[in-house]
């Protein structure tokens, strides 16, 4: 068996795919009369158009010929399927990384904003080391310490982020059970929670708590993140981290709900400024 590993999709990918999903829906084209004009495999197509596979430039005129893309639709989808698998965020370890990890890490470094809901953990981008070693002992027991070190570097590397020239957006919200619980001993957490106080401090930052007496709420049903990208052409995001495996929902029905959902818990959760002095509390 081959070791090769596909790479996980890119934003450009995406936004190939997606506008090919709905050039072909607005030339009144299913899949299969696709198969059957253009001759192209409609397994293949599907692929193509789920972000699964690149096409091939010839593959790409035919569609457009098919869809009658004009000049200036099929300029931008042929400039984006030139670059579509530029990943110039991916490092050599990362490969060794499950395919889902590095997919979602790709999908971070190019957003524009990310507002994360944690219930039970602080977000992977305010983690301290400390921390980050901790909860990956915790939820992954049987994993070698070459994996816990692979991973809690990929989770500081991406921190960077926050502080590049063009920083990422951060909007974060989280169940007070997440401060609360002591992950790696009193001491991990009191180093974390001031790091969270300081992290708050930046203007590219948002931090949220929701308080136990908030009651029941729409974020227990688990964490999620939604992003966005900076051309606003690139198909927003939405990514779940579940037991069963990882999942990327990206259609417009699913994006409007998880949307509507994080604006319920930032109306529910208390005001950064208040968050900071239940922070505060928590490390005394």
């Amino acid at each position: 068996m081959s070791d090769k590993r596909q790479h996980p999709p890119t934003v450009r990918l995406r936004r190939l795919a997606a506008e090919l999903r709905r050039l072909r829906s607005s030339a009144g084209l299913t899949r299969e009369d696709v198969a059957d004009k253009e001759g192209i495999n409609a397994a293949t197509l599907y692929r193509i158009e789920k972000a699964r596979a690149r096409p091939q430039k010839r593959t790409l005129i035919a569609l457009l010929d098919l869809y009658q893309a004009d000049d200036e639709q099929r300029a931008d989808l042929l400039a984006i399927q030139s670059g579509s698998n530029d990943q110039g965020w991916l490092r050599p370890y990362h490969s060794e990384l499950p395919e889902e990890y590095t997919a979602y890490i790709g999908f971070e470094a190019e957003a524009r904003t990310v507002r994360n809901y944690e219930s039970l953990f602080i977000p992977g981008l305010a983690q301290t080391e400390a921390y980050a070693c901790a909860v990956v002992k915790g939820v992954l027991p049987k994993a070698s310490q070459r994996e816990i070190e692979q991973r809690v570097r990929a989770r500081m590397e991406r921190q960077a982020l926050l502080t590049k020239e063009q920083p990422l957006q951060l909007w974060a919200i989280i169940d007070e059970a997440a401060v609360r619980r002591a992950v790696g001993g009193r001491k991990v957490m009191l180093e974390q929670t001031r790091h969270l106080l300081q992290l708050m401090e930046e203007p590219n930052v948002t931090f949220q708590v929701i308080p136990f007496d908030k009651g029941a709420h729409t974020g227990m049903l688990g964490s999620f993140v939604h992003m966005d990208f900076p051309d606003p052409a690139d198909p927003e995001l939405v990514y779940i981290d579940t037991p069963a495996g990882d999942l990327f929902l990206e259609s417009e029905t699913e994006i409007r709900r998880y949307k509507s959902m994080f604006e319920h818990l930032q109306a529910i959760a208390v005001g950064p400024n208040e968050s900071a002095d239940l922070l505060a509390k928590v490390a005394e």
